[in-house]
């Protein structure tokens, strides 16, 4: 019993260490590696699969294709005339862009303003959720590459051409850009963790493509699109269904946008916990588990970047009790133990604690690990949603 509960302990423990923080460093070795041999197999141009900047931009406007951004809204009066008004001043020629706002059964004037606006399609749609409405607004758009973003994300004016520019490579099927949160001088420390994601994605970029994108800023090839049930998610389930047909899924970093993040680290909770109420039905149900049709290397980022993650939580508890069955087996095993119920304490009683990064550090890590226990529960009790529900504070 001893020796089976040390076995469980140490390969959580390594599994979890390993998803955290070892896989960046292993990234680094393999784009390393690329890089040199690429530099002993002589000169490449472009070196990176499709990130040839300007690549799209450079042609004539006759020849630039045509793009439908589209805008998934759901009671956003306060901050959609503004998304419009960004999205025509994009630096992309106007008589190629066309602005789409799928409106989910708005309570409010969001399609009143997002006509008044400029936007040269309101779609009011009965309330659907947010992936049957992108659905929808892709079977209406015109475009040949089909752009997407949040109503609260502001983008940078060059940010649709260099999230466009990889699609000179046919072998692109999705992009996505970098997404930079605005602290509103609170604690959640969700800015810092995308910094970090983002990091990790562009190595992925370099080696088999990323394994998730995000909601602010992404475009996707017109004929690699797939309606997705309203479970379902963009971000999550095309980069490894797009593998699985061939297609690359790149990250762009110089095509940028902004959103405001969610004040508090409780706020950032709830939102995860909403998040990860469908992540079940990608993983199992969508066939993200089924590694058939990756390349060995995608399959590589995909057991380490996303399958580990979520089930981060699940090592922890099992790491927990063997730590419990071998507090008998020496003094390492008390440490461990005390260790982890330091940092369950400093969670739970963070409020109460000097708010300095180390306490903000274990209340949010407890907190984003938790919210995938408790997305699990949700979708066990009521299904897997697909409702809108916006974070408090991120308009």
């Amino acid at each position: 019993m001893t020796t089976f509960a040390a076995i469980v302990f140490w390969v959580c423990a390594l599994a979890i260490v390993y998803a955290q923080v070892g896989y960046p460093f292993v990234l680094t070795a393999l784009v390393s590696m690329r890089r040199g041999r690429e530099t002993l197999g002589g000169p490449r141009a472009p070196r990176r699969l499709g990130l040839a900047r300007g690549a799209i931009p450079a042609a004539p406007v006759a020849e630039q294709p045509m793009v439908s951004l589209i805008v998934p809204a759901f009671d956003e009066e306060e901050v959609i005339a503004e998304k419009v008004a960004n999205a025509l001043h994009l630096d992309w020629p106007r008589e190629r862009l066309q602005i789409i706002v799928a409106d989910d059964g708005s309570t409010d004037a969001t399609p009143e303003r997002a006509r008044e606006a400029g936007a040269d399609l309101v779609l009011e749609l009965p309330p659907g959720g947010k992936v049957a409405a992108l659905n929808e607004a892709v079977s209406e758009a015109d475009g040949e590459l089909l752009a997407f973003s949040d109503a609260n994300s502001e983008w940078a004016p060059d940010a649709l051409a260099e999230l466009l520019a990889p699609f000179a490579d046919e072998r692109v099927g999705y992009v996505c850009g970098q997404v930079r949160f605005l602290d509103p001088a609170g604690d959640n420390l969700e800015g810092a963790y995308w910094r970090y994601e983002m990091g990790i994605r562009s190595m992925e970029s370099e080696l088999a493509g990323i394994t998730a994108g995000n909601g602010a800023i992404y475009a996707v090839r017109r004929s690699a699109y797939e309606d997705l049930p309203p479970s379902g998610s963009h971000d999550l389930s095309f980069p490894f269904r797009f593998a699985k047909r061939g297609l690359r899924s790149l990250y762009a970093p110089m095509a940028r946008a902004e959103e405001k993040m969610v004040p508090t680290i409780e706020g950032e909770f709830a939102r995860k916990r909403r998040m990860m109420l469908g992540l079940w039905d990608i993983v199992v149900g969508e066939g993200m588990l089924a590694f058939r049709g990756y390349s060995p290397l995608f399959a590589f980022e995909i057991f380490s970047h996303r399958l580990l993650r979520y089930a981060t939580p699940f090592l922890h508890v099992l790491a927990f009790i063997a730590n419990l069955v071998l507090l008998g087996s020496g003094w390492f095993y008390y440490l461990t133990l005390i260790a982890q119920l330091a940092v369950l304490g400093i969670a739970l009683l963070s409020r109460r604690l000097p708010d300095d990064l180390p306490v903000r550090l274990c209340r949010y890590y407890v907190l984003t690990q938790a919210s995938i226990l408790l997305g699990l529960w949700d979708r066990l009790r009521h299904g897997p949603g697909g409702r809108w529900e916006k974070a408090a504070g991120t308009r």
